[in-house]
């Protein structure tokens, strides 16, 4: 089925600026200019106009015109394989080697695990665990937002039950879990894409209806999952990128 008309102006309006035809500052054709090169009414230009300012691509000026929209310089988050973890977080780690501050605000309680939850963590639905929600700060710039879950049947009574309380505070997962005999052997992240929830886009001062990529995160050792997260990271300011050893 071919797509509606004003999905078809907008996608050529979308390339043009994807591909720089329509550099941040230009101006947009009219609706009238648009209607006659499309051969369509005008309420159908509106519609195709409205769609790419929906998307963050252009933004309209009273009594001027639609423009295309100056986007921020987006930054680069690094997920290694191979760095070295040892001795802190792996988020401070990186944002100190790009010259960058980073820091976090955090809060764990104990919850009874959703199907969800459960199912990636080999758990039964209700069982007890200990659930961190994350804000990651780069330059004190919110960048990420992150909500991890462990089993409590591994880590109540341990040290390291509260992910940023007693000695092995903020460490990472890797660390911490090797205190308690846990060691973990691989990670396996699923990376998708969504609109942001309201809330979501107010922690991250991110646009209301942006795009942000979720990373579904799990950690296992060679016997079980032992943590996993949700992060969200908005895709306008921030880009991900993999760095994987080749053997």
């Amino acid at each position: 089925m071919p797509s509606p008309t004003y999905q078809r102006i907008a996608d050529d309006l979308r390339a043009a600026i994807v591909d720089g035809s329509l550099p941040p500052g230009a101006k947009l054709p009219s609706r009238h200019e648009l209607a006659r090169q499309y051969e369509v009414s005008d309420r159908v230009a509106v519609e195709a106009v409205r769609l790419l300012a929906a998307e963050g691509f252009v933004e309209a000026r009273s009594g001027s015109g639609t423009y295309v929209r100056q986007r921020p310089q987006q930054q680069r988050l690094a997920r290694s394989w191979y760095t070295d973890r040892r001795g802190g977080s792996p988020f401070r780690a990186e944002t100190d080697a790009a010259g960058r501050t980073g820091t976090w605000e955090c809060s764990s309680k104990r919850v009874a695990m959703t199907p969800a939850v459960a199912e990636r963590l080999g758990v039964a639905v209700g069982d007890p665990g200990m659930c961190t929600r994350y804000t990651f700060l780069d330059d004190s710039e919110p960048v990420t937002l992150s909500t991890s879950w462990e089993p409590l049947d591994l880590t109540e009574g341990t040290p390291i039950m509260f992910p940023e309380e007693g000695p092995h505070a903020a460490r990472g997962v890797v660390d911490r879990m090797a205190v308690i005999g846990q060691q973990i052997t691989r990670t396996v992240e699923t990376v998708t894409a969504r609109t942001a929830l309201a809330a979501e886009a107010e922690q991250l001062h991110a646009r209301p209806g942006g795009i942000v990529m979720t990373i579904t995160r799990v950690y296992h050792t060679a016997d079980r999952p032992v943590e996993t997260a949700d992060i969200v990271i908005p895709v306008e300011r921030y880009a991900l990128v993999y760095e994987v050893p080749v053997r």
